[in-house]
């Protein structure tokens, strides 16, 4: 029970590696606030956690929408000591100068303004509290990329480099921010990624991670609630790839 007591808000809480985090969270005593466009979603994951998860339909690219979010929380748990901006998305392999503007606009409000927005709306709270975490879910495309993925690896660059300006800036407040980088999941994000689903391309991907495994929603789960947890109250600005081994 690492987490017993904590309020948290999950974004992109209805699938995935999101998923994952919730039920982890809950699993550790922290009541969750699970976020998601899919309303379906969301609700699905929040009524199989039981009562120490709310859901809430929400667009992290829409500033009503993240100040509706946070309110949530608030209001509806009383506080709010962890936020996790998992929500992101990928584009389909593709020649990097033949992406369309609107399918990298999209990219980038989602992987990277997001992370502004939902900060616009909680880090005041944390400031006052003089206690806080905040958990980035990046990738290792941020720091090793893959061919034809340029602009989503990019923003995940972003994600890494924001959470260590966040650390360094928020320290004097109490407030700790770090990033997981994730290794390819069998999520709905998996085709994207490899630019096609077969057994052919899986077998191919498979073969780089040293594990020979693809990273799991409870893998991500696991490593988040320690981060967000006390037993990591020294630990802030850390992008911690979880991967199998494949970024060595």
């Amino acid at each position: 029970m690492r987490l017993e007591g904590k309020i948290a808000i999950v974004t992109g809480g209805g699938s995935g590696f999101g998923e994952g985090i919730v039920r982890k969270f809950v699993a550790e005593g922290a009541r969750v606030v699970v976020a998601d466009r899919d309303a379906t979603s969301a609700a699905r994951v929040a009524g199989s956690a039981g009562s120490r998860a709310r859901a809430i339909t929400a667009d992290v690219t829409v500033d009503a929408d993240v100040a509706a979010m946070v309110a949530a929380a608030i209001e509806g748990f009383g506080g709010l000591d962890i936020l996790v901006n998992n929500a992101g998305v990928i584009h389909a392999a593709h020649p990097l100068e033949s992406l369309p503007e609107e399918l990298f606009d999209r990219i980038f409000a989602v992987n990277a303004k997001a992370l502004y927005l939902t900060a616009r709306h909680v880090v005041p709270h944390f400031k006052r509290a003089k206690a806080g975490t905040i958990l980035n879910i990046g990738s290792t495309g941020g720091v090793r990329p893959r061919p034809n993925l340029t602009w989503y690896n990019a923003t995940k660059g972003w994600v890494i480099t924001a959470t260590r300006g966040m650390a360094i800036e928020l320290a004097p407040f109490g407030i700790r921010v770090n990033a997981i980088n994730p290794g390819a999941g069998d999520t709905p994000l998996l085709k994207n990624f490899m630019g096609g689903d077969n057994p052919e391309m899986r077998a191919k991907l498979l073969a780089t991670i040293p594990f020979g495994r693809y990273t799991t929603p409870q893998d991500i789960g696991n490593t988040a609630a320690f981060l967000c947890s006390d037993e990591a109250s020294m630990i802030t600005g850390v992008a911690l790839e979880v991967d199998g081994g494949r970024c060595i």
